[in-house]
């Protein structure tokens, strides 16, 4: 099935959810004071985040994380830009000129450090490093059907992608480095053509701040806004998904169509025995409108095919996806002794979803049958001690299912650090 496109800053500004956030607030941001205990979220709970700002106005929070360091180091980061299989891009601004060039990038094909005015995007981190995979999975708050991937930002000195909106929720996280962000509430969102990116035309900030490593700035959709590197530094991007009512309805009637529920004979051919001759074959015969009429009607649907469809999608990796099979796998009978004494953890590829009757991993639909509450825990947690698995171990089922998962890269021996 075709994929939602990546989210980052400067492109992706109409290929997410397009409705306007609710009641976007135009008062100043105010800043949480240094003096309260240091958090995510600052001196907000989870659930006072999300009823008080997702959705709904920006939130600057100073040192949300003390003493960061970013997940990859500058080099690192470069090496990843360079494979294949990882989405990156180089935006430049040279001489007041915006260009775009799209990876992968050999060192020598990146501009010098030195050089002014110059962002390196690279997508999907979490899915090749578990340090940025563990970063990401501090915004687990929000559910997983959400939650898309962890971006980071290299920016020379000058830095940015320029004033833009996003159509998806985003917290962005400094973590080397400082980086200027002005921001604003305004309705104008016309973009300037014949750009390759997508710049506003009008911007017109409203707020500027400067942030350090720790320092975290939450957006919803629709807000304006432009980063600009001072000096050298790396920023997190934490996105989420926000597929439009178009592309879910879309996606949906061919998850129906695959599974031969869009209409009641799913392999009976159209048939008009009582068509007659015509003078006119160029227009369209009102009969047969009638009749893909009365089929399109017969299209039913109920709660538990929603669910299923959304779990399946959701779960479904990105096409770049590889998952990565041990070398040597273990038999059965020696994963389940390794799992005795390690337990189990997910790939940090891997997207495992839940509701009241199936579970999904990576795209695919399986009956929960008897093994309700080991998954949801194993999939609210993302590992399974060695204790846990101890108590499973007794059933076949369960560890024929997990050696599978083990082999197929699913799954690795070993708790989460």
């Amino acid at each position: 099935m075709p994929r939602r496109p990546a989210h980052h800053p400067a492109e992706a500004a109409s290929t997410r959810n397009s409705s306007p956030a609710s009641e976007l607030s135009t008062q100043p941001i105010r800043p949480l004071s240094p003096d309260v205990p240091t958090a995510l979220l600052g001196n907000l709970s989870p659930s006072q985040f999300m009823r008080r700002y997702w959705q709904k106005k920006p939130l600057l929070i100073r040192q949300a994380m003390p003493n960061i360091e970013a997940p990859l180091s500058r080099d690192q980061l470069f090496a990843l830009a360079d494979q294949d299989e990882v989405e990156a891009r180089l935006i430049t601004h040279f001489r007041n000129k915006w260009q775009l060039e799209h990876g992968p990038f050999a060192p020598d094909e990146l501009p010098s450090v030195t050089q002014r005015a110059w962002t390196l995007l690279v997508q999907g981190v979490d899915l090749h490093d578990d340090r940025a995979r563990a970063l990401l999975d501090r915004f687990r708050f929000v559910p997983d059907a959400r939650l898309d991937d962890l971006m980071i930002s290299y920016a020379s000195d000058g830095g940015g992608v320029g004033p833009h909106f996003d159509s998806y929720d985003v917290f962005l996280l400094q973590v080397k480095g400082k980086r200027r962000w002005r921001i604003s509430a305004q309705k104008d969102l016309t973009l300037q053509a014949g750009l390759p990116l997508k710049v506003l035309q009008n911007f017109e900030p409203e707020e500027e701040w400067v942030l350090e490593p720790g320092d975290m700035l939450y957006l919803p959709p629709h807000i304006a806004h432009d980063g600009t590197a001072e000096g050298e530094c790396m920023t997190c991007s934490i996105g989420f998904r926000a597929p439009s009512e178009g592309e879910l309805a879309a996606q949906f009637l061919y998850y129906l169509a695959e599974r031969g529920e869009a209409a009641g004979k799913a392999g009976a051919l159209y048939r008009d025995p009582r068509q007659s001759a015509v003078e006119r074959p160029a227009e369209l015969p009102p009969a047969l409108v009638e009749r893909v009429g009365a089929i399109l009607a017969r299209i039913k649907w109920n709660e538990q095919d929603i669910a299923s469809f959304l779990g399946t999608y959701l779960s479904e990796p990105k096409p770049s996806v590889v998952f990565d099979p041990p070398h040597r796998p273990l038999n059965e009978a020696r994963f389940i002794g390794a799992a005795r004494k390690s337990g189990l953890r997910l790939d940090r590829k891997t997207n495992l979803l839940y509701e009241s009757r199936f579970f999904f991993v990576n795209g695919e639909e399986i009956s929960l049958d008897g093994t309700k509450k080991w998954l949801f825990d194993f999939a609210n947690q993302r590992c399974m001690s060695a204790k846990r698995f101890v108590t499973l171990s007794h059933d076949s089922s369960v560890t024929a299912r997990l050696h599978e998962w083990y082999c197929a890269g699913w799954i690795q021996v070993g708790e989460l650090a």
